[in-house]
């Protein structure tokens, strides 16, 4: 009885001290997705790739994500100061990766105060509502040496749509991607802003919105 309790106990702690050991490997640009609405298999490519040494993490200090909008009398630029992600990038023609990035919308900039205020305000981000814009990958497609399409699922707004990046994708003082140390990553894209609901001030501001990054992303492994 006293053995089999042992063996149990014995057990336990050993899973215990293993849940542990894989908390403490898990590349972090993953925590900010382990709240059910990421699937399991895509963060198990994160971690594949940290092990294997092609994950590349988002440096926030030098990188940018950006948005654009025109209304009647002039032109809107704004950016966030709070983002997180990383892209498991190979190199080759086969659509392989995954990318995967999370915004506080709270931490929206723009020149103006009012300008400010209206954008974060319920016509538009709804910051207070919807703390986070979500975009995470299904499909990384190389289409020449250094460019890229990149498909995947924009959350904005609570609303989830279908988006396609252009990207360019730089290595710094390396000679290949998954050799390199450090990419440099642009990407764009245009969304309607209608369709996730953003529908505010819609004969002033027009309804197309145009989403930049410029991201410098530093090789993370484990």
């Amino acid at each position: 009885m006293i053995r089999r309790f042992c063996t149990r106990t014995l057990a336990m702690v050993s899973l215990l001290a293993f849940s542990g050991l894989l908390a403490a490997q898990e590349p972090e640009v993953c925590a900010p997705f382990r709240d059910g609405t990421v699937d399991s298999s895509l963060l198990e490519t994160m971690l594949s790739a940290a092990r294997e040494g092609y994950l590349y993490r988002i440096d926030r200090g030098t990188s940018q994500v950006s948005f654009y909008v025109d209304n009647k009398v002039s032109h809107i630029e704004g950016h966030f100061n709070d983002f997180q992600g990383g892209m498991a990038l190979k190199t080759g023609d086969h659509a392989d990766g995954q990318t995967m990035v999370m915004i506080k919308t709270s931490s929206l900039d723009t020149e103006g105060l009012v300008i400010r205020n209206m954008i974060k305000g319920e016509q538009f981000f709804d910051v207070e509502h919807y703390p986070e814009i979500r975009f995470i990958s299904h499909e990384f497609h190389w289409t020449g040496s250094d460019t890229a399409l990149l498909s995947g699922d924009l959350t904005l707004l609570g609303i989830t749509k279908p988006v396609q990046f252009e990207v360019t994708v730089t290595p710094v003082n390396g000679t290949r991607i998954g050799k390199t140390q450090k990419i440099l990553v642009k990407a764009t894209t245009t969304i309607n802003r209608f369709e996730f609901g953003m529908t505010g001030l819609s004969t002033l501001v027009n309804s197309d919105v145009q989403l930049s990054l410029t991201v410098e992303a530093l090789k993370y492994v484990i």
